[in-house]
């Protein structure tokens, strides 16, 4: 049987507004976990495919070994990478996305394909809002550096 929604309420099984604090709280880590400057990368790169680490390092420009190392455990401590130690001489390795990874490498493509639409809009944004900000902190400096010297303090 079928949970059947009451009109105006909404099905929020796919969102982040659940009351649950251990749910929120895993959300944020697993967040954090992604918002690296390399777990996208990662992601991308093991897209339908199975990689060694130097053919990672060699995938993911710019990337240190130790910054890689660390991407991976990570990735694969919250399940979304699986690691495969061969049992050779010298051994092998290797990684690829889980289910649950490939799952997900397809809204971090979908948060890139949004950033490359509206990256422009966000700049400017950006540009108009600092702006902004700037204008009432020079208002308030031009006003303090006006009453310097007057009333008490220097004699």
């Amino acid at each position: 049987m079928t949970e059947q929604l009451s009109p105006g309420s909404t099905d929020h099984s796919t969102d982040c507004s659940t009351d649950e604090e251990a749910d929120q709280a895993l959300a944020r880590e697993v967040f954090v976990s992604l918002a690296t400057r390399w777990a996208p990368l990662v992601l991308d790169a093991l897209s339908g495919r199975t990689l060694r680490f130097t053919e990672l390092l060699g995938e993911v420009a710019g990337v240190s070994h130790k910054m890689l190392t660390q991407t991976l455990r990570a990735l694969e401590r919250d399940g979304i990478v699986r690691r495969v130690v061969h049992p050779t001489v010298p051994p092998r390795v290797d990684y690829s996305l889980t289910g649950t990874g490939a799952e997900l490498l397809a809204t971090v493509h979908g948060l890139c394909g949004w950033s490359r639409v509206h990256g422009a809009a966000v700049r400017l944004a950006r540009v108009r809002f600092d702006a902004a900000a700037a204008v009432p902190a020079a208002a308030s400096a031009t006003v303090s550096a006006a009453g310097e010297g007057h009333g008490t303090g220097a004699r």
